[in-house]
């Protein structure tokens, strides 16, 4: 999590002309139109967020418990400010977001334990460290994924990618690595996420079907 917007004094993306909230809805839009993933952009008017750090410690504070709750946590994070607006800078939706995620899910996220860890700090200090290691490898605009391969020296890509070119990518710095998991019915990814757009599983199931060709 490499944080993006401390606040918004601070804050100012050069690439995509935003300084102020407002701006921020038709860099959303963008992303829409691009992705094909439903985005409702109100947000930035009605009530945008303060700062993206608290988000981003409660990321943390879910993943503290295993990569797949804060896999999960996050997923329902994008829901809740993309599609339903509501603003995740604040203590309280994070918590009722959690909350939701854990009675959903309770053998993937425990919400007592999250909100101790949110609580005494232990989020906190696993959020600095990405930090620290976002500005010692100099990236400044999210995402940015870096793959890496058994001590080689990694490849970073910024910005939006297909799948079908993520993939590529991890391919090439990591040839001899395999997948682990495939699953073969909707229902299975559904299961595991819980929710899923139309765009996503028409992503999944043409990669699958050029796959197979």
């Amino acid at each position: 999590m490499a944080g993006l917007i401390p606040d918004w004094k601070s804050f100012n993306d050069p690439v995509n002309n935003v300084s102020r909230p407002v701006q921020m809805g038709p860099v959303w839009m963008q992303a829409s139109y691009m992705s094909g993933m439903p985005v409702n952009p109100n947000i930035w008017i009605s009530d945008p967020p303060a700062s993206s750090y608290f988000a981003c410690m409660a990321v943390k504070a879910a993943a503290l418990q295993s990569a797949q709750a804060g896999s999960v946590y996050l997923r329902a994070l994008r829901e809740a400010i993309m599609l339903n607006s509501i603003n995740i800078s604040k203590a309280g939706a994070l918590l009722k977001i959690a909350e939701t995620v854990a009675h959903k899910q309770p053998d993937v996220l425990n919400f007592t334990i999250f909100k101790k860890d949110l609580a005494e700090d232990h989020a906190k200090k696993a959020f600095e460290r990405d930090i620290a290691e976002a500005r010692m490898r100099n990236i400044s605009r999210c995402p940015t994924l870096l793959f890496r391969y058994q001590g080689e020296s990694g490849m970073a890509i910024s910005g939006y990618h297909s799948y079908a070119a993520l993939l590529k990518v991890l391919q090439h710095a990591a040839p001899s690595v395999n997948k682990v998991q495939k699953t073969d019915s909707r229902e299975a990814y559904i299961n595991y996420w819980k929710t899923l757009t139309d765009r996503e599983l028409e992503e999944i199931y043409n990669l699958k079907d050029a796959n197979a060709e």
